[in-house]
């Protein structure tokens, strides 16, 4: 074969090789691809690509993406600050898929169990997130996927941070079983009230009723109020298995600070669980 054909051929084959390496590669700023779905990743400053590396990953609300999530620089760099990789999830439509809410009354949320189940495989197998070590949290619509997943999947994940969001209609019937729940609410939420509101034929749980259905599944015991910093107040509880339950309160709306996140990981690595 002339040389110049050898060549030819060799840039080709170096092309190709590079543009599928490309069409692969993903971060913050990049689609991690799933199939039809994705999410976004971002690694803690300094890290070598190879150590193992513990993670939050964050749901959005209503109408929100992975790129909008990964927008929040403040919130990226604290998790970074912390050792931590942030993941960034994307739901496939403008919400959720949420059994009992006004989208989907007859769903059973198997979409989005699969869809979490392919993220953690694909996040510990391309990025080395550590599978032991994965806390799941999400804001609004992204805190009531967060409690879904609690209950249906509460081995997938080390804890559980819901923020202003929980079942929709109410606690369901029974859980998979229990796990570390940390949930966070703004004791002035209008959206996602701490007694739930109706919505057309459905209405958001009350936070009260699901934590007291929760304490009860999962055989927590009496509560201990602890006043802590950062403006939280948190009723906290343990179960024979030493997993923790906490309910934190803040004088606020609709909202959350990063900081909140640092908490909740915190409790969770301080009760042995990370």
């Amino acid at each position: 074969m002339p040389v110049a054909q050898v060549f030819f051929r060799s840039v080709v084959v170096a092309l190709a090789l590079g543009l599928s390496g490309a069409a692969h590669a993903c971060g913050p700023d990049t689609d991690c691809e799933l199939g039809n779905r994705h999410y976004r990743i971002a690694l803690p400053d300094g890290h070598d690509g190879a150590t193992p590396v513990g993670a939050i990953v964050f749901a959005h609300g209503y109408r929100g993406s992975a790129r909008g999530t990964m927008r929040n620089k403040n919130l990226r760099q604290m998790v970074s600050d912390m050792g931590l990789a942030f993941i960034a999830v994307k739901s496939a439509r403008d919400d959720w898929d949420i059994p009992g809410a006004p989208s989907d009354l007859n769903s059973d949320g198997r979409v989005e169990l699969g869809y979490f189940e392919k993220v953690v495989a694909d996040v510990t197998r391309r990025h080395h997130v550590d599978p032991k070590r994965i806390m799941m949290s999400g804001f609004s619509a992204g805190g009531m996927v967060t409690w879904q997943l609690a209950c249906d999947r509460p081995d997938l994940f080390a804890g559980f941070a819901p923020m202003a969001g929980t079942f929709w209609q109410g606690p369901p019937a029974t859980c998979k079983g229990t796990t570390n729940v940390i949930h966070i609410h703004g004791t002035e939420d209008r959206t996602v009230p701490l007694a739930g509101r109706r919505i057309g034929s459905t209405k958001q749980g009350d936070v009260n009723d699901v934590l007291a259905f929760y304490r009860k599944e999962g055989g927590f015991g009496p509560i201990k109020t602890t006043a802590v910093s950062d403006d939280l107040t948190c009723a906290r509880q343990t179960d024979a298995a030493t997993d923790v339950l906490e309910f934190c309160t803040f004088k606020g709306g609709h909202s959350f600070k990063r900081s909140y996140l640092k908490y909740a990981w915190d409790r969770l690595a301080a009760a042995g669980k990370l």
